[in-house]
């Protein structure tokens, strides 16, 4: 008798093994132990001097990216990435569209006005079933009765980026941004700073 409950010991013990590796391959729990999170923006501090000048998206916001990329993903999202740093001369142009350029107004900042030129910010689209971009903010791919476009800002959000469709002036839906509590007016003179320092 004791024979046979040791069996069925050891069997339910293995079961249970059994049981607990397939959920932590599923939900890749285990490694969430060892790998260190990434933490909220809003208590990231980034010095001025890091961020200008630029010439590429800042790794602390394209890391962040990276993450938004892979939680989207987790809830049956897929996004793409339209746009991130740009320099100046493309702001122009940007800012020519609508005005003496035909089709709408997209921006209302001109060249170094804008968290894009100082590689602080990007633009994001959905991506439909065949990989197709679309700017539907009412499209719902992943079948779960809210829109997808709302569930990605909400999940930037919560990642520490600024979603531009919560501005009240001028909404922006494609656009994402981390500004690490610094205004244009700093970044701009900061990038003055750095231009006249580098004068002969």
């Amino acid at each position: 008798m004791r024979a046979f409950l040791r069996l069925l010991l050891f069997l339910v013990i293995c079961i249970g093994l059994v049981f607990i590796a397939c959920f932590v391959s599923r939900t890749g729990w285990f490694n969430g132990l060892f790998q260190p999170s990434l933490t909220a923006t809003n208590n990231t501090e980034v010095k001025i001097e890091e961020i200008v000048p630029a010439d590429g998206l800042h790794p602390v916001v394209a890391d962040y990216t990276e993450k938004l990329i892979e939680e989207a993903g987790a809830i049956g999202i897929s996004i793409l990435i339209t746009d991130g740093y740009r320099t100046p001369e493309e702001q122009d142009r940007l800012y020519q569209k609508g005005r003496d350029q035909n089709g709408r107004i997209v921006t209302n900042a001109k060249g170094g006005q804008s968290y894009h030129n100082f590689g602080l910010a990007i633009d994001f689209a959905l991506l439909d079933e065949d990989g197709e971009p679309l700017w539907d903010i009412a499209y719902d791919g992943n079948k779960n009765g809210e829109p997808d476009w709302f569930e990605v800002a909400e999940l930037a959000k919560e990642l520490g980026f600024e979603w531009g469709g919560d501005w009240a002036n001028f909404t922006d839906y494609p656009h994402l941004q981390m500004t690490f509590g610094y205004s244009i007016e700093e970044l701009q003179h900061a990038q003055i700073e750095f231009e006249e320092s580098e004068l002969p």
